[in-house]
């Protein structure tokens, strides 16, 4: 287990453990954020059974079908077997539920761009490899990737602040990404993470699998931030941002 288990049980809750053994995502949280989010039944060691897997991937499958809010207890544990009570011997709540299965989605990907960029040296390189796992990650129709993209802080106000903290630390990835590139002197770095990020995690919502490969799209995004943001003389802040020669060949058409 990685040496911020701890830190990732204490915030998510039941459950979170098993997450935790499927891989190294590094989190970390304080433990003030934990206390704060999870209920007082937290101080009851987790119980973890081989029913524990499958209740996860349920309630993944249910929140991604249905939303937060309109999936219920009983068809999540009606599909593993389990009585409707027996969900609160793992979970105290089903925001709970939901924190376990979002760390999950967000540890998948995390998984994800951690081996593409291992390959890669070059930080361009790099930045794309990242963002074509990041893609191929929210478009792969699991249920966990689609709780990822769907669910929103203000969706769970119980959690919002663990939810909001296991984002940013998988985002800062992204921030160490671009801090490596060689940019103009007046480039604005977070406007180019936010930039790319919001371009990558908006793809789902107008994607067709009969049109571009993820792979493609997500690299078609790094060229135009690169032709935007990697000449020295270009400042996103400013007002005019320049066309990648690509965009101009497609608008040409």
């Amino acid at each position: 287990m990685c040496q911020h288990s701890d830190e990732l049980w204490q915030v998510a809750g039941r459950g979170i453990v098993l997450a935790a053994k499927r891989g190294a995502f590094p989190v970390r949280i304080m433990k003030s954020t934990a206390r704060a989010a999870i209920s007082p039944l937290r101080a009851r060691a987790p119980h973890v059974d081989n029913r524990l897997s499958g209740l996860l991937d349920a309630a993944a499958a249910q929140f991604a079908a249905k939303g937060f809010q309109a999936a219920s207890v009983r068809d999540i544990v009606g599909a593993v077997g389990m009585l409707p009570g027996s969900l609160y011997y793992h979970f105290a709540t089903k925001d709970e539920l939901l924190l376990a299965v979002y760390a999950e989605g967000v540890r998948r990907i995390d998984t994800a761009v951690t081996h593409a960029v291992a390959h890669e040296s070059d930080p361009w390189k790099r930045l794309e490899a990242a963002c074509v796992a990041h893609l191929e990650s929210l478009l792969d129709q699991s249920a966990y990737a689609r709780v990822v993209v769907s669910v929103q802080p203000r969706d769970a106000s119980a959690i919002a602040t663990p939810l909001t903290e296991l984002r940013d630390s998988y985002e800062r990835k992204f921030v160490a990404l671009l801090e490596a590139l060689q940019l103009g002197a007046n480039s604005d770095r977070k406007a180019m993470r936010m930039l790319l990020l919001g371009a990558l995690n908006w793809t789902p919502v107008w994607y067709t699998a009969a049109g571009a490969t993820p792979e493609s799209i997500a690299r078609e995004y790094v060229q135009l931030l690169k032709h935007t943001g990697g000449s020295p003389r270009c400042d996103v802040r400013g007002g005019q941002i320049p066309i990648a020669p690509n965009a101009k060949r497609q608008k040409a058409r």
